[in-house]
């Protein structure tokens, strides 16, 4: 039986990961649709390997790029919020969405369409919108299904045993590439210290949260609405060789560990499969050849966003949707060298501390969770422009 399949996000990491995936697989799936922000060309290219039926970019200038790049192709095409729409609505069994940031959430609420399964790789629409997303889900039938990498092996180590019977889970970190370096060292990081991530290849955002490992911090956030399970029954552990990804701790003092070599191609083929296993051609896992494992707490004093992660998840309400807001823009400011990188944790505990009187409540609808995400980023943007400049701050 062959399964349609459209990409939200499809020319960044996740996204090339899962055409990886389907190329293996040329005879199970079509795709629906393909959607990126501005990479045109990489997006044709996918397109016409893969044999894509409509291909959209997110930027409406970029339109006559791709028309030309997909000349002769028989691809149907468009640009800006109406294509992108399009592109989310058209038909398919399973839509992958993989769109970084907050503007992941409008294209992967338009997929929730009866009948469907997600593929869950945007974890900010649950971070800023959790309830209501996963409220609308259940209306309308759709499946969620966890790929990012540690949500999938939590949810495989769930088959073990009984949700009533789980204690906790535990979500693991690299540690980022900042695992060892001082304050005093990240206080001088550039962007291009937070691209050194040990073990995976990623986009700038998220090499910026993970160095911060706010990145864990969402996870947590997107964990409890994934599992519906409560915050004190959530936990970090640092595990540098990156090998577990999730671990379930039983009430019987058992614990399971979900395990692969550290490749986005295992969950994303987990969550294509049907009923059976894929096979794919990823390496192996060759436990003598790594010998050990190592495990530490994490150090929230050296990277409070963790922790400014945890109180928002105790918090409630509004305040996950804050935290994302400010987060991303104190993430844009610090690419842009507008701030070091130890003014993000900063940026945003202001902003929470400033939007605490917003109300106990969390967003009941997408439109809501929207609302809340422009009035935190506002914030976050009036404290920058009152901030004092990086490099005189840093006696540059």
């Amino acid at each position: 039986m062959t399964e349609r399949i459209t990409i939200l996000g499809a020319t960044g990491s996740i996204g090339v990961s899962t055409a990886d995936v389907l190329s293996q697989h040329p005879d199970r799936y079509r795709v629906s649709a393909l959607v990126a922000g501005r990479d045109a060309a990489g997006l044709a290219r996918m397109a016409r390997r893969l044999g894509a039926e409509y291909a959209a970019v997110s930027d409406p200038s970029k339109l006559r790029e791709l028309r030309v790049e997909l000349s002769g192709s028989g691809i149907a095409c468009g640009a800006g919020a109406d294509a992108v729409r399009e592109a989310s609505e058209r038909d398919a069994d399973l839509v992958v969405s993989a769109i970084s940031g907050i503007a992941g959430l409008v294209p992967t609420r338009d997929a929730l369409k009866p009948g469907r399964r997600i593929a869950l790789a945007n974890k900010e629409s649950l971070v800023s919108a959790g309830q209501a997303f996963m409220t609308e889900a259940a209306r309308t039938g759709v499946q969620i299904l966890a790929m990012d990498s540690e949500h999938n092996a939590l949810t495989q180590a769930l088959a073990a045993g009984h949700p009533d019977d789980v204690e906790c889970m535990i979500l693991t970190a690299s540690g980022g590439p900042f695992r060892t370096w001082t304050r005093e060292r990240m206080a001088a990081a550039r962007p291009a210290d937070t691209a050194k991530h040990p073990t995976y290849s990623m986009g700038a955002k998220i090499n910026v949260d993970s160095a911060s490992l706010m990145n864990k911090g969402l996870e947590l956030i997107e964990a409890h609405h994934l599992f519906g399970i409560g915050a004190d029954r959530l936990g970090v552990v640092v595990h540098p060789q990156s090998i577990i990804h999730g671990l379930v701790q039983w009430r019987d003092g058992g614990m399971t560990a979900g395990m692969a070599v550290p490749d986005m191609r295992i969950p994303i083929a987990h969550c294509l499969a049907v009923d059976r296993r894929l096979p794919i051609t990823v390496p192996r896992l060759d436990l003598a050849a790594i010998g050990s494992f190592t495990f530490e707490a994490p150090d929230e004093e050296r990277f409070p966003c963790l922790g400014l992660a945890r109180a928002a998840l105790a918090a409630g309400g509004a305040m996950p949707t804050v935290l994302n807001g400010a987060n991303e823009i104190a993430v844009e400011a610090f690419l842009g060298g507008r701030i070091g990188f130890l003014d993000i944790p900063w940026i945003v505990e202001e902003t929470l501390s400033r939007s605490a009187g917003q109300g106990a409540h969390a967003p009941g609808s997408i439109e809501d969770a929207l609302a809340l995400d422009f009035e935190a980023r506002a914030v976050a943007a009036d404290l920058l422009r009152r901030r004092e400049p990086y490099p005189a701050r840093a006696g540059r």
